[in-house]
């Protein structure tokens, strides 16, 4: 057994859970505390990730799962999935900092895309992500999924999503065929 699924459970996210998921969310990509993981964008972005409204709008959406990850009650990690018609949604992608890069990425992901094939049937997932994060976008495309230079422009100027420190960011779509 993959010693990073021992002891996981998953289950859908509540109300009473949003606060530990802004937290969670926030200590993955923001701050000198994202600094102890790898998927930081601290040195991209400063301001919010997201909110407690951006994730209860998540959980309430009737398309959408949010997926919590717990380990001995705690939560470690969360990821959305959103049902687009003929494919899912991949977002609000988060691992503890301290547990990143020992393989619990690799496990979320794989549950994410069985779930998101036996809730609704899908064939394909996909994401974005920004443009210039090189190391994220080549984790992804070890996990099968690729780049298909679609770019969607950065919303500069709405601080919901964070606030630029460069004039270069963007969205691209990255696709994986689900078997």
């Amino acid at each position: 057994m993959d010693t990073a699924a021992t002891g996981l459970t998953f289950r859908d996210a509540t109300d009473a859970d949003v606060d530990a998921l802004v937290v969670l969310i926030e200590s993955a990509y923001r701050g000198d505390a994202s600094r102890a993981g790898w998927t930081t964008e601290a040195d991209i972005l400063e301001g919010q990730r997201t909110d407690p409204e951006g994730v209860l709008t998540v959980i309430k959406s009737p398309d959408s799962r949010l997926l919590i990850v717990e380990r001995e009650g705690r939560v470690v990690a969360c990821c959305q999935l959103e049902h687009r018609g003929e494919h899912a949604y991949f977002g609000m992608f988060a691992v503890s900092p301290q547990l990143q890069g020992g393989g619990l990425g690799k496990v979320i992901i794989a549950e994410a895309e069985r779930t998101a094939r036996e809730t609704w049937g899908v064939r394909e997932m996909h994401m974005t992500v920004i443009s210039v994060r090189n190391d994220l976008i080549a984790w992804y495309e070890r996990r099968g999924y690729r780049r298909t230079g679609r770019m969607t422009p950065f919303p500069y100027g709405d601080e919901r999503f964070g606030v630029p420190q460069r004039d270069d960011l963007q969205f691209e779509l990255l696709v994986k065929e689900l078997a």
